[in-house]
């Protein structure tokens, strides 16, 4: 009985130590919110990542956006993107991305961005605007998140589907996750694996699967803008 009393003790403090380490690691202002400061360039500390209960509140807690509506989410490995609308422009779009961990302690913030074009009154360029895209660089090797990923909004009905094709590094050709959030309203995105690197060449599909415009992309860090074509097209 003395032999079990000493292990199941042993197996407590075992328990005791690894948690106190994963509250260490996890909690606010914690080593991987130090880590994630050092990665960013920023001193020791500066990170204060709040836990949410869920990962929305996550986001609310260190984004303090004013406005913010979750049209979609993608489970990944190691937690969930959410993909946010803050403000509905009647002549053009808005969409921020944020990577949100699940730790044992709650959900954190991990990395996000966004981006928003205006296209002015709808036919007065005498273009048609068929997608917008922002990429996002595996900025940080070290840190965990879904990177590098492209995402963006199809902004004309006549597209079917997205292609990414991949240059730089190992070539790869990848077709776009299209997700309809409300009807006649639709997102489009790509996770890359993590050696892809630019240039990329994004195609834009018709209904019949050709390529209706497509656009290279070649700026390594964050890339946002549009893929147009004759409005005669």
């Amino acid at each position: 009985m003395r032999r079990w009393a000493i292990r199941g003790c042993a197996a407590l403090a075992v328990l005791l130590l690894l948690a106190g380490f994963g509250y260490a690691w996890e909690a606010p202002g914690g080593f991987a919110d130090r880590r994630l400061s050092s990665a960013m360039g920023l001193h020791a500390g500066a990170l204060r990542i709040p836990i949410g209960r869920t990962p929305e509140e996550a986001v609310e807690k260190f984004r303090h956006f004013d406005t913010m509506r979750v049209v979609h989410r993608e489970a990944v490995e190691g937690g969930v993107l959410l993909f946010i609308k803050r403000s509905m422009q009647p002549n053009g779009t808005d969409l921020q991305i944020e990577f949100v961990r699940h730790t044992w302690l709650g959900w954190k913030w991990g990395m996000g961005g966004g981006y928003g074009i205006g296209y002015g009154e709808p036919g007065e360029t005498g273009v048609r605007t068929l997608l917008n895209y922002m990429t996002m660089p595996n900025k940080y090797p070290d840190v965990p998140g879904p990177y590098p990923l492209a995402v963006g909004e199809l902004t004309d009905a006549s597209i079917s589907g997205v292609i990414l094709k991949t240059s730089g590094g190992k070539p790869g050709k990848y077709a776009a996750n299209v997700v309809e959030y409300e009807p006649g309203k639709r997102l489009w995105f790509v996770l890359l694996p993590g050696f892809a690197s630019v240039p990329y060449t994004v195609q834009a599909l018709d209904a019949d699967g050709n390529i209706a415009a497509e656009k290279t992309l070649s700026d390594p860090v964050n890339d946002t803008g549009d893929i147009k074509t004759s409005a005669n097209r």
